[in-house]
């Protein structure tokens, strides 16, 4: 048996998951002995789905949220209010037996299916892959794929890039156009899906993660539906951000830069980002494996860049757009709004290293790189943008990036570690802390979900 082959599947369930204010949540209550208090640190899909959960078993739980609003990295924009955009989190990935999907269903949001099926591809000139160009790029794609594969069977770990540089010399191909293609494949197929940079990514763990079978789905009035559901009669307190938490202290103290709070138990959803800037001081300081889970897991990167257009001017029957570039990744891949949403909108992406690198241009800057690609595809002639929006991850205090990956020498055995709860008091929940899921809004809300129950175990 590989390695790999011991991630265990763990199940769970958020479509029965009631709400605080919930009539089935109300008699719980009346009839439940009022336990003591925990508090859930982060309003982010993992805090909420948990502090829903135990308020409606009785528990006095308040929720500490550092920012101004709910939601951690589900934060949907408002600001064009017939188009609200999903500035972190936007799909639900793998529709068919997904819990959030049967959330989504419960509270009767509206979703756009989409398809990576349905997409254009353009060489490096701006022209469309022709037949042959097509099989080409499928050949390169395939052998990469086929010796990462390969790779999961050795014994040292090595980094994807790695695998594909080796690749790339037994080709022993002189032509630019593969060398490109290989780019290509990197970015569009692994760096903007785990959100790390190919010479990051562990070969070995790099796609250890679980997917649901469907399509993807889009909210269309904005995945905050969901956090807004979930925050229903919840005590939460925003703008309370945590420095210090004093957790073998009885009661447990957490220190915010406002004020002082006690309980008898907290749950951490900290994104790993952020426990990776040390940010919030843990007194005593967490135990040795748990420290090097934080620092060996990958937190990664993957920015939004949405430009608004007076008309479309690209195809408008297609999802994806992507772009063969002469610069490893850069503005590889686009989403258009035009056919799901009926706008004139594209949505750029910049993951990993690039995705780091772009946060120090300006918004203009940022703009007027993603229109030289467009003016590539489309011509000089091309509109302008009447308006933009635009993703900084990566210096976001309260992120410190998108979601996680496993990085070389990383196993999911950290993931198991950064989970474990300390002292039956201190508990850890977050996307980061599932072993199947992670990188998801729906491995969040499971971890969630998986920390209350348990406290509730006592």
């Amino acid at each position: 048996m590989k390695r790999r082959d011991v991630v265990a599947l763990c199940g769970l369930t958020i479509a029965g998951l009631p709400t605080a204010s919930s009539t089935e949540a109300g008699e719980t209550l009346k009839e439940a002995k009022r336990l003591d208090r925990t508090l859930v640190i982060g309003a982010g899909l993992s805090g909420l789905a948990a502090a829903q959960k135990l308020t409606a078993a009785g528990h006095d739980v308040v929720v500490l949220e550092g920012r101004d609003r709910i939601g951690g990295r589900i934060w949907t924009s408002t600001r064009w209010p017939e188009l609200p955009l999903d500035l972190g989190a936007s799909w639900i990935h793998g529709v068919k037996g997904n819990p959030l999907t049967s959330l989504a269903d419960r509270i009767q949001s509206k979703r756009i299916a989409t398809s990576y099926d349905s997409a254009i591809v353009y060489d490096v000139n701006g022209d469309p892959l022709g037949e042959d160009a097509e099989e080409s790029l499928e050949e390169i794609r395939e052998h990469l794929l086929e010796r990462l594969k390969k790779a999961q069977d050795n014994d040292k770990d090595v980094s994807v890039l790695s695998v594909a540089e080796k690749l790339l010399a037994d080709l022993d191909d002189d032509d630019p156009k593969t060398e490109r293609y290989f780019n290509f494949v990197l970015s569009g197929n692994i760096e903007q899906e785990y959100a790390g940079s190919a010479e990051e990514l562990s070969a070995y763990w790099y796609d250890s993660a679980k997917h649901y079978p469907g399509n993807d789905a889009l909210f269309a009035s904005g995945f905050h539906e969901i956090t807004k559901h979930l925050s229903d009669g919840l005590k939460i307190e925003t703008s309370q951000e945590v420095q210090e938490i004093h957790w073998q202290e009885t009661p447990i103290r957490v220190v915010t830069k406002k004020q002082e709070f006690t309980a008898d138990r907290v749950i951490v959803t900290l994104p790993l980002g952020v426990l990776k800037a040390g940010s919030v001081r843990f007194v005593p300081p967490l135990p040795e494996k748990k420290q090097k889970a934080i620092a060996t897991l990958g937190m990664g990167v993957l920015n939004k860049c949405y430009l608004r257009f007076p008309e479309v001017f690209w195809p408008n029957n297609v999802d994806w757009l992507e772009y063969i570039a002469e610069e490893h990744g850069e503005w590889t891949e686009w989403v258009s709004f035009a056919r799901t949403m009926g706008q004139p909108v594209l949505l750029g992406f910049n993951a990993g290293t690039r995705g780091r690198e772009i946060e120090v241009l300006t918004d203009e800057e940022i703009v007027e790189s993603a229109m030289q690609t467009l003016r590539i595809l489309y011509g000089d002639d091309i509109p302008e943008p009447t308006d933009f929006q635009i993703t900084r991850w990566a210096s976001d205090p309260f992120a410190r990036g998108s979601y996680s990956f496993c990085s070389l020498g990383s196993t999911p055995q950290m993931r198991r570690e950064l989970a474990h709860p300390l002292d039956g008091k201190l508990f850890f929940a977050g996307e980061a802390t599932n072993v199947d899921y992670y990188g998801t809004a729906d491995g969040a809300c499971q971890s969630g979900l998986r920390v209350a129950d348990e406290v509730l175990r006592g």
